[in-house]
């Protein structure tokens, strides 16, 4: 990783750091669309088409209903994950909010009320491995807003089945519909809906270029359907001092780089830290990895920065508003009220990334690419919409439809005027 001076750089040099390497959606564009318009003429046949062509596996079938399956998983794994879905449920449940009703003026109540989104896709990246975190992180919330119709898509494994740990979180969140399929067709399906599919109103979940570039595109066609965010690789940034133990910071650094070479890890230490200790604990543990190639060409895109103090520290982590961001500094809790853009936050030196990816409770689908200085994470509120309200009687017309009038007279949206002005002709002739 190279090493920079926070004091020796220019805002020219901190906007380039801080900036991530260009992604090329145009030629990715160019290769997501024809699967897109595949899928939405020809549904299931294509979706099986490119599950050969990209994975290798023709499953039995597009989709499976999870709870027509019995599943057998290892004691221990279930029970990580039933204490893991537990403390997800209790955080997001405490995010409903409260019934709003406010009386603006005498006779003028407005409310807003909040509604489920009916129908949600939730997209499980396969890969080298299964992602029950991801299916967890995902469905909980979808589940306690009260979505009827839950949908998932992951990539099948080598016997085009679905790997257990997710068929049981799904019999558990009251999923209906696994779609054994990854990448752009997944997305489409899900998106446009198939003879096996229902189509859904929005689609979460990470993935690669491929997968982000086919929700970029079908949240602005005809499909009608949003998405959670747009995302790029997974990032960390880790704010260390001299109390920073060197094999955590380290662990910290390589947790996020064994996700894949284009992951990018930050270190930003004080003047005082040992980034020597912090370097050669790096080293050591590497080796020890079995996904160290990944892990290695993500710390060769990655850097250092060392700072005089814990503020410049701060700002320069806020410019770049990384997915995750470790304080681990003897002031912690005090630096963590400076936090302007980070996706998730974790504070001291007990409160690993890793803890906040399987099972304190917050939710790990977070914007990165530097989209956490306007996107926040996957919470209950991303499955809900809300829908305002306003009740007026006599008394707020009265008092209120003379503003209207006047504002709608404006504007010269005369009928906008008249709705107002025949219900107070109306009154006056009651009166």
């Amino acid at each position: 990783m190279k090493t920079y001076n926070y004091k020796d750089l220019t805002p020219k040099k901190i906007s380039v750091l801080t900036r991530r390497p260009k992604m090329d959606f145009a030629s990715v564009f160019g290769t997501v669309q024809p699967i897109l318009d595949d899928v939405e003429s020809n549904g299931d046949a294509a979706i099986q088409k490119y599950t050969q062509k990209f994975d290798g596996v023709t499953p039995d079938s597009v989709t499976v209903d999870p709870n027509a399956l019995s599943v057998n998983l290892n004691p221990v794994v279930q029970k990580a994950i039933d204490t893991a879905m537990e403390n997800i449920y209790r955080f997001h449940r405490e995010q409903f909010s409260m019934e709003l009703e406010v009386e603006t003026m005498s006779g003028v109540v407005c409310s807003r009320v909040a509604k489920p989104i009916e129908r949600v896709g939730l997209y499980i990246p396969g890969g080298t491995a299964p992602l029950p975190s991801t299916t967890m992180m995902l469905g909980v919330p979808a589940m306690v807003a009260g979505c009827k119709t839950i949908v998932i898509a992951t990539p099948p494994d080598v016997n085009g089945d679905v790997p257990e740990s997710i068929l049981y979180i799904a019999q558990k969140i009251g999923a209906q519909t696994i779609v054994k399929a990854g990448g752009a067709q997944a997305i489409a399906g899900m998106a446009y809906g198939t003879e096996s599919i229902p189509k859904v109103d929005k689609i979460f979940g990470p993935g690669n270029q491929y997968v982000t570039a086919a929700k970029m595109i079908l949240q602005n066609s005809e499909a009608m359907v949003s998405i959670d965010m747009p995302a790029g690789p997974s990032e960390v940034l880790i704010i260390a001092d001299e109390t920073a133990d060197p094999d955590f910071v380290a662990a910290d650094l390589l947790s996020q780089a064994e996700h894949g070479s284009d992951s990018q890890v930050v270190l930003v230490v004080t003047e005082n830290a040992d980034l020597d200790a912090i370097n050669k604990a790096t080293t050591e543990q590497l080796d020890e990895l079995p996904r160290k190639s990944y892990a290695a060409g993500a710390l060769k895109n990655s850097f250092t920065v060392v700072v005089e103090s814990t503020e410049q520290a701060m700002d320069f982590s806020n410019r770049y508003a990384p997915e995750h961001l470790i304080i681990n500094t003897k002031d912690a809790e005090q630096l963590s009220d400076s936090v302007d853009n980070a996706g998730s936050v974790f504070i001291g030196q007990w409160t690993p990334e890793s803890m906040g990816d399987y099972a304190s409770g917050t939710n790990h689908t977070l914007p990165t690419y530097g989209y956490a200085r306007m996107y926040s994470g996957v919470s209950l509120h991303s499955f809900q919409k809300f829908i305002t309200m306003q009740t007026i009687n006599e008394i707020g017309l009265r008092s209120l439809g003379p503003t209207v009038e006047t504002l709608a007279n404006v504007e010269g949206l005369h009928a906008h005027k008249n709705a107002v002005s025949l219900r107070l002709a109306k009154l006056r002739r009651e009166k």
